[in-house]
C-alpha cells in the first residue's frame, strides 16, 4: 500500500512534541501528516495527574493528551496509525523529497520530516548493533521471506509482535517466540512460545543463535520488535549522542529537511519542553521549505 500526495511535513510521533509540530505547521498552511500510535503518548496518557504544564492545572494526563489530538486534527492535520521503519533522504541527502516506510510497507512522500519519536528506552541486545542486516532484522514481513522454511526467533517487546510471529508461522518451519509483555498468547504448533528473556544474538559473520539463561538456541534469524524502532535505524547517517538525536536551537539535525524534537532530543523529559521543541521544529521546517520553494 502505498501513498500518492507528497506532504509538506511528515511528522514521526504523535506526542506533545508531534502535536505541537502539528499544529505549527497547519498554522503556516502547510500540509501535516502525522505517523504514530492513534492514542498518542502511551507515558503520558497513564500519567494520573499533571501539575506543572501551564494553564491546565490538576488535569490527568488521558485528558491533557486528548486536547493535543483535537487541536492538531482540528487544525486539518492528518493522523494515521503507523510505526514508521525507515526514512529514505532524497538525492545526496539533499532532502528535495523523502521517502517513509512503515513496518506494514505503505510509503509516503514528504518534503521535510520531523522526528518526535519519544524516549529511545530500548536497550540494544549483545550481539544486536553487530549482526543487524547479517541475519537480524526488524521487520519480519520485509525480510522474512529470505527465512522460508528455515527455524528463526521472535523477540516481542509490544503485542503487535504477534502479527509478525503469524506472518513467519506461515513460511518458516518453526518460530521461537520471546515475548516480554504480559497476557495470553496463542498460536499455531509451529509457534514455541518461551517465558524466558534472551541474553544476546549470537553469530561471528551472520545470526548463529541466540543466548539464553540454560544455553543456546541455534536459529537462522532473528527479528526484534519493539514498539519504536532504534533511531539508529530510522535515517542512514543521523548523528546520535548517547542514545539522543542532536540538533541545534531550530531543532535541525545534521541532515538537511530531517528535524527533531521532544524526548528524542534528550532531557529534560517535560511536556513543556516537548511541545516548544515542536513548534520551532514546525517553524524551522516551514523556513526550510519557504527557501526552497
Amino acid at each position: 500500500m502505498s501513498s500518492d500526495t507528497l506532504w509538506d511535513l511528515l511528522i514521526v510521533g504523535s506526542g506533545p512534541a508531534g502535536l505541537g509540530a502539528a499544529v505549527n505547521g497547519r498554522i503556516r498552511q502547510k500540509s501535516v501528516l502525522i505517523l504514530g500510535l492513534e492514542g498518542g503518548s502511551e507515558r503520558l496518557i497513564k500519567a494520573p495527574e499533571i501539575k506543572n504544564y501551564l494553564g491546565f492545572p490538576e488535569i490527568s494526563g488521558k485528558e491533557l493528551m486528548k486536547k493535543f489530538r483535537d487541536h492538531a486534527v482540528g487544525m486539518g492535520a492528518v493522523l494515521e496509525a503507523g510505526r514508521v521503519e525507515t526514512i529514505y533522504p532524497g538525492d545526496g541527502y539533499s532532502g528535495d523529497e523523502f521517502t517513509v516506510m512503515t513496518r506494514d510497507n505503505r510509503l509516503y512522500s514528504s518534503r521535510a520530516v520531523i522526528l518526535a519519536t519519544g524516549i529511545q528506552q530500548a536497550r540494544l541486545l549483545s550481539g544486536e548493533k553487530e549482526l543487524l542486516g547479517r541475519g537480524l532484522g526488524y521487520c519480519a514481513t520485509c525480510d522474512g521471506p529470505i527465512y522460508r522454511g528455515k527455524e528463526v526467533a521472535v523477540i516481542g517487546e509490544t503485542p503487535e509482535a504477534e502479527e509478525e510471529v503469524n506472518f513467519l508461522a506461515e513460511i518458516c518451519s518453526k518460530v521461537h517466540y520471546f515475548p516480554s509483555y504480559r497476557g495470553e498468547i496463542k498460536f499455531d504448533s509451529k509457534v514455541e512460545v518461551h517465558k524466558i528473556k534472551p541474553l544476546g544474538i549470537l553469530g561471528d559473520q551472520r545470526v548463529e543463535g541466540i543466548a539464553l539463561p540454560d544455553g543456546k538456541l541455534p536459529v537462522a534469524g532473528v527479528f526484534i520488535i519493539r514498539e519504536v524502532a532504534p533511531t539508529e535505524q530510522l535515517i542512514p547517517g543521523l548523528q546520535i549522542t548517547e542514545g539522543s538525536i542532536v540538533v541545534n536551537r531550530m531543532m535541525e539535525t545534521n541532515i538537511a529537511g530531517v528535524f527533531a524534537a521532544g524526548d528524542c532530543t534528550g532531557k529534560p523529559y517535560q511536556i513543556g519542553k516537548a511541545v516548544g521543541e515542536g513548534l520551532t521544529a514546525a517553524l524551522s521546517a516551514v523556513r526550510y521549505l519557504d527557501r526552497k520553494a
